[in-house]
């Protein structure tokens, strides 16, 4: 069994140094393994693997969801978003700060995406607050760090992926538990930007007048109404989460069309070639993490990892902290979905035997890689974040160590505070 494991994790880890595909280096990687043990059909395995991990349901939400947000992406919400934030937070100190921190929250919640909102959000507002006087880096740094929040708060794509690598957690669950997580970490990151207004010398963005006000929540209205619809929905038994996704194309197409009028119907293509393209890449994703969890169960990997962590430390409060830096370390050069495919079937039974609920557990994932996608070397966030801001990750990453900072605080309370994962689903029945 060691060499077995031996060539699973070498393999792996020489296809990711030469740059392989991480979708093709997970799937040759566990082949390979598997191969090795000379005792079981190799393609025939692998392929069975493949196709039952995809067969779900619930992933059936993903291209919907993908849909929706680009839907909501192009059609405009994010400038209405930014309208209404401005009204509600605009007039302090810093306040575009925290207008960028707001509408990436809101528009993440819409979304599930923390690199629509980059694009979005950070596409309009990074330059309104480096022409309004705050440096580049910085207004970088904010839009990149507050639009993970979209990946917590749901709806969320990387959500749906761990309730079905981790078995038998239900997705409503997960959604609920998320909410408010993300709002600590939009808190966390809108607490920095209140302590470093004085050190940048932020002027005040000037008083609102309440028509400006009014319009502008009244403009926003359609775009925030898609989550009421979706988690009501969801929370009523009016349809399950995958059905809500379904919904959630049908309303953001709707508005973006019919009302908004700003995607017209040569566009659809276009936004429906790139759903698929994106769909097809985290499938594939969780196809052959679905054939690689087969082999790391096969050979014990799970049950040596949990024996290995318990001889460091007995002590729960030590093992998740453990857990979290490795999580910290695997973010910063790994992206989120495959980290969760590849690393829930090694932590979760860990953090079963430490009596961890698995909705938690998967909340305390879900916050420590989106700070990962913050980070260098392969953080999707911040690259994205620098090439909108025109600017270099080495300038961005000074700017962000505060943010890095808030993150890991909320992280830390997260982890060691079930309720705050836990609370809201209890209340609901969900748990």
């Amino acid at each position: 069994m060691e060499v077995q494991l031996a060539i699973l994790i070498v393999s792996f880890i020489a296809m990711l140094l030469l740059k392989v595909p991480i979708a093709i280096a997970i799937g040759a990687a566990a082949l390979l393994a598997v191969v090795s043990l000379g005792d079981v059909p190799a393609n025939y395995i692998v392929a069975q693997r493949m196709s039952k991990g995809i067969a779900s349901f619930s992933l059936l939400a993903i291209p919907f969801f993908v849909l929706a947000g680009l839907l909501m992406g192009e059609g405009g919400m994010a400038r209405r978003l930014i309208n209404f934030a401005s009204a509600l937070v605009g007039q302090f100190r810093g306040g575009l700060s925290y207008v960028s921190t707001i509408t990436c929250m809101m528009f993440g919640t819409i979304s599930g995406s923390a690199t629509a909102a980059v694009s979005s959000v950070g596409g309009m507002m990074i330059p309104e607050m480096v022409h309004k006087g705050y440096s580049r880096e910085y207004s970088v740094a904010v839009t990149t760090t507050a639009a993970t929040t979209g990946l917590v708060i749901p709806p969320s794509n990387i959500m749906i992926v761990f309730a079905v690598v981790a078995g038998d957690i239900s997705v409503a669950s997960m959604f609920m538990a998320g909410i408010i997580p993300g709002i600590i970490i939009g808190l966390a990151i809108m607490a920095v930007c209140w302590l470093m207004r004085k050190r940048h010398g932020f002027e005040s963005g000037g008083r609102i007048a309440w028509k400006k006000m009014v319009e502008a929540t009244t403009g926003s209205f359609l775009s925030l109404g898609l989550v009421v619809v979706v988690l009501q929905g969801i929370l009523s038994g009016w349809f399950s989460p995958t059905e809500a996704a379904a919904i959630a194309v049908l309303y953001a197409f709707i508005v973006t069309v019919f009302i908004y009028r700003e995607i017209k119907f040569s566009d659809l293509p276009r936004i429906l070639l790139k759903t698929s393209i994106t769909t097809a890449v985290v499938f594939l994703l969780i196809g052959t993490s679905q054939a690689m969890s087969w082999v790391m169960a096969y050979l014990n990997l799970p049950q040596s990892a949990s024996a290995v962590l318990l001889s460091v430390s007995e002590n729960p409060l030590a093992i998740l902290a453990m857990m979290n830096l490795m999580l910290l370390c695997v973010g910063t050069f790994m992206d989120m979905t495959p980290a969760v495919l590849i690393f829930t079937p090694i932590f979760l039974p860990v953090a079963q035997d430490l009596g961890m609920h698995p909705v938690h557990f998967g909340i305390m994932m879900i916050v420590n890689l989106c700070i990962g996608l913050c980070t260098p070397p392969v953080g999707t966030c911040l690259f994205l974040g620098c090439g909108v801001g025109k600017t270099s990750i080495a300038a961005v990453t000074r700017p962000m160590i505060p943010f890095f900072f808030a993150m890991f605080v909320a992280l830390v309370l997260i982890t060691y505070i079930p309720a705050l994962s836990m609370w809201l689903p209890q209340q609901l029945g969900l748990e």
